[in-house]
């Protein structure tokens, strides 16, 4: 450890105590930032169509409540019924490729739309996804 303090640390730590500004409370900033609800929607057994309905539907109705993250669960494709058809892979799940892909395409939505992201591993990984929703501006 340093025997002399510098003169700039001298002069950093009385700017510091002269200063009459608070300090940020983390302990506030972490309950705040506990409080913010993620809203879901499961599209389990939902067809494309049906759910690509729905979806849209749940981002307009969160963004105009002012929610500020939703999760999107559409599964992993482990159970479709993709293995009854010849023309589509088997590893391929339906909505978890789609649904993103529709709310992509639809300039509505993504107007909406801050950031898609896949879920973290503990909330759904490759079989959920993320939105984050902009503020709604009122005019």
């Amino acid at each position: 450890m340093k025997k002399k303090i510098s003169n700039k640390d001298i002069k950093d730590w009385e700017n510091f105590l002269s200063n009459d500004e608070p300090l940020p409370n983390k302990d506030q900033t972490n309950i705040i930032m506990q409080n913010i609800k993620v809203k879901s929607f499961d599209l389990h057994g939902y067809s494309l169509d049906q759910a690509n309905i729905e979806i849209q539907d749940f981002i307009e109705t969160s963004y105009n409540k002012g929610i500020s993250k939703i999760k999107i669960i559409t599964g992993k494709g482990l159970h479709s019924d993709n293995e009854k058809d010849p023309y589509v892979s088997k590893d391929f799940g339906i909505l978890k490729n789609s649904v993103p892909e529709f709310i992509k395409n639809n300039r509505n939505l993504m107007s909406m739309i801050t950031d898609i992201k896949s879920a973290d591993i503990e909330n759904g990984g490759e079989g959920a996804f993320y939105i984050t929703l902009k503020k709604k501006i009122i005019k």
